[in-house]
């Protein structure tokens, strides 16, 4: 198990209720790296939960996602050549580059292949660097568990860099570069959700997001007596990359069997006919009902009514949390990890045992699985005098019902990517 530096001490990063100190990551960045005539300076990029609307961030829906008390963090300091270094201080081994150079994609760069990617697209974008620079990374957020680790490094990093050489980039523009780095460089063709959560997140808000158009709204996160769980199921996601290429190219053709259809709409919505519709979130429920009759393929349908469903659940789960009505937000989680199961096929037993055990709990208001799938995380909405009593009764189920433990944790909201100004050295 990897072993990381927390709170002077050495633990391994099982232990999820530690958190890593930024002012720990800068002493071992400067024991690493040795001192230099610029302060080594520390960013902080969060996780997110998707509270609810999941896959429909590549399908032109609204999303509800928080960022969330785990962070990853970026120590950089510039140096006086035109050598890049990476380290992270749970993965062993060091990347050098040289940044005047083209940096291409190479497996055996693993982590850094990220890294590159935004450096990449900050050159393409007329970022010019001066000089080289050195980088520590370190991160309390569970690697592959449905909670954007990955996103955060991006973000984290594409902050860090702007911040230190003076490119003055908008949060919106991070969120971009992040996409763009990760279309283009790693191919892995995401939506917008994680890298835009993580970049313009605020503490004490969830962010309703119109992945269309990129407008939102920040939601204030009164949960009255309740908080967040995190249930990782301990799986790896083998199936998480090809599973979720396969399900946008089923979304692709239930837009493509819409359109080419022209079916002129007779109930309530934007669009009068489905020649004109951009995404398949266009439509209402009630309209993706009028064109069932033209899916030959009762799977692709599936697929477009999960979009569409998923879709009015966001805002119905908006709308409930303004009001205050938990019990409603929490009937839509539970609807919203059904409809994947059934609808969307991306859960399987692991995340099913997780959501089903959580929300047999009295103390559960509702759960549901979040991120791609296929192993990962789910979440749960739980009384806060409940906490431990339901971590343990999930618990035992998940044993009993897979052979193995989770992984719980609770966390608070928190803000987007933003340097830690006391970690300075």
């Amino acid at each position: 198990m990897p072993r990381i530096l927390f709170h002077d001490k050495i633990i391994s990063m099982d232990s999820l209720s530690e958190k890593i100190v930024p002012e720990n990551l800068a002493g071992e960045f400067n024991k690493l790296y040795g001192s230099g005539k610029d302060a080594v300076r520390v960013f902080a990029s969060p996780a997110r939960i998707n509270i609810i609307g999941e896959h429909i961030d590549y399908n032109g829906g609204n999303v509800f996602p928080a960022a969330i008390d785990r962070f990853l963090y970026v120590a950089v300091r510039k140096r006086s050549d035109t050598r890049i270094t990476y380290r992270d201080v749970k993965f062993p081994g060091v990347y050098s580059f040289n940044i005047r150079e083209g940096l291409a994609y190479k497996k055996e760069n693993d982590y850094a292949n990220y890294l590159n990617g935004i450096v990449s697209i900050l050159k393409r974008r007329g970022c010019v660097f001066p000089c080289g620079f050195d980088v520590l990374i370190g991160s309390d957020i569970p690697p592959a568990g449905g909670i954007s680790s990955s996103s955060a490094l991006e973000c984290g990093f594409a902050y860090a860099l702007s911040e230190i050489f003076g490119f003055g980039i908008s949060r919106k523009d991070i969120a971009l570069i992040g996409q763009q780095s990760e279309h283009e460089f790693m191919n892995v063709n995401c939506g917008i959700m994680d890298q835009f959560i993580i970049a313009t997140a605020k503490k004490d808000t969830a962010e309703l997001l119109d992945c269309a158009t990129l407008d939102y709204e920040y939601v204030p996160l009164a949960l009255d007596g309740c908080r967040f769980v995190v249930m990782n199921t301990q799986k790896k996601r083998q199936l998480a990359d090809s599973k979720y290429n396969e399900r946008r190219a089923e979304c692709a053709r239930a837009l493509a069997i819409l359109q080419e259809a022209k079916i002129p709409l007779h109930t309530a919505g934007k669009y009068t006919n489905t020649e004109d519709i951009p995404d398949l979130c266009a439509l209402t429920q009630n309209q993706l009902d009028e064109c069932k009759n033209v899916f030959s393929d009762e799977t692709i349908f599936r697929r477009a009514r999960h979009c569409v469903t998923e879709n009015e659940r966001v805002a119905k789960a908006a709308a409930a949390l303004k009001e205050g009505n938990l019990s409603a937000l929490g009937t839509l989680l539970k609807e919203s990890h059904a409809s994947l199961r059934d609808d969307y096929e991306v859960t399987g037993i692991e995340l099913d045992t997780l959501a089903d055990a959580a929300n047999a709990e009295r103390a559960c208001i509702g759960a549901r699985m979040t991120g791609a799938g296929f192993g990962g995380c789910a979440i749960a909405l739980v009384k806060n005098d409940c906490t431990e009593e339901f971590i343990d009764k999930v618990q035992r189920a998940y044993v009993k019902a897979i052979g193995y433990e989770a992984a719980f944790f609770t966390c608070e909201s928190a803000d987007g990517v933003r340097e830690i100004e006391t970690a300075r050295r």
